[in-house]
């Protein structure tokens, strides 16, 4: 095996996916009672799967079972850069919506 000799929780990788991980959990103890059951549920299942994907990966005995795990990974990490921008976008809608209406009333006055 390709990682004997040290554990998967001393990868960089592992490192880093945990602490965004944590960092994702703060963040998303913050949202609004509405978005909490929908986008949290999804967003937490998907950063846990990071460190879970680098973990089991870590644990195959052969160089290719431990890249498909990686791709997995990416994959968990696209998935959540995606949900990040849809909301982001829908935000920025919200927030030009606001400022559209201000501007209107400014006119009118």
């Amino acid at each position: 095996m390709e990682t004997s000799g040290y554990s998967f929780e001393d990868l960089e990788v592992y490192k880093s996916a945990r602490e965004f991980r944590k960092k994702i959990y703060l963040l998303l103890a913050k949202l609004p009672a509405d978005e909490k059951y929908n986008l949290q549920s999804q967003m937490r299942r998907a950063s846990l799967s990071l460190t879970n994907n680098i973990a089991e990966g870590h644990g195959r005995f052969h160089y290719q079972e431990n890249i498909q795990y990686l791709r997995q990974t990416r994959g968990s990490l696209e998935e959540f850069i995606d949900n990040l921008k849809k909301e982001a976008y829908e935000l920025l809608k919200r927030i030009n919506g606001y400022i559209s209406y201000l501007k209107k009333r400014k006119d009118d006055n």
